[in-house]
């Protein structure tokens, strides 16, 4: 009962239902994928659970159109990251704001060319889109990377600027904020992968993944995701 009331509460917010809309998303598009291509005799289950996995995406496509008002507050409140330490993580988290900002829009029109809203070439716009989430993934790597090697050498050197003989509840924190900056640069590789592959042909290896490969990598950076959420709401609850 626990379980189901921790399922319940995330689903309730939105974060929560989009984590699992994008799990079962990718997780239909795996199975669908490699029945339709390894099992002939299930290929019209392999198809309708690759429907079901299109619908699922259009989905979350659909509820990014109220998404921009959030995204705007983040970025103004972040603003130039005064707040950050560093000056190589301050530019890339601005950047990493900008094109996250510019990504929404982008993709509305896409959309909206795609329904007959807007009468324009929803190719244009699915790939501005497509190539600003891709800059935000390579600039979120980056960072995650920075912050990785950073905290490493502060556990490390007795020259950092925080010295190794660190109490044992702040070595803790700064071990578990490297093995989230690790689980982020392998989320984002995969979703990286994704995205140039549904760029347009001829951009490195744009178009080329099978159904069950974008599937399995995306499976794999859900559940990283998910997994983070379910860590980070933990250690929430553990914080007196």
């Amino acid at each position: 009962m626990a379980a189901l009331s921790r399922l319940s509460s995330a689903l309730e917010s939105y974060r929560g239902r989009d984590r699992l809309i994008r799990t079962l998303g990718y997780c239909c598009q795996l199975v669908g994928g490699v029945l339709t291509e390894q099992c002939p005799a299930r290929s019209e289950v392999g198809t309708r659970l690759l429907a079901l996995s299109s619908q699922l995406s259009h989905c979350r496509t659909v509820l990014r159109l109220f998404d921009d008002l959030a995204m705007f507050i983040y970025t103004k409140q972040y603003g130039l990251g005064a707040e950050e330490e560093g000056i190589f993580v301050r530019c890339v988290s601005v950047l990493g704001n900008l094109a996250d900002q510019l990504y929404y829009p982008c993709e509305h029109v896409a959309w909206a060319a795609d329904a007959k809203i807007l009468h324009v070439d929803s190719a244009r716009w699915w790939t501005l889109s497509t190539a600003c989430w891709g800059l935000s993934l390579l600039l979120g790597i980056a960072r995650s990377l920075w912050m990785v090697l950073t905290l490493r050498q502060r556990l490390r050197s007795p020259t950092a600027p925080f010295p190794s003989q660190l109490p044992a509840s702040k070595r803790r924190a700064m071990q578990a904020q490297v093995q989230s900056e690790v689980l982020t640069v392998l989320s984002n590789l995969a979703d990286l992968a994704n995205a140039v592959h549904w760029l347009p042909p001829g951009v490195l290896w744009a178009g080329r993944f099978p159904p069950w490969l974008v599937g399995l990598l995306g499976t794999v950076s859900s559940l990283l995701s998910v997994y983070q959420a379910v860590r980070a709401g933990q250690a929430d609850a553990a914080t007196p």
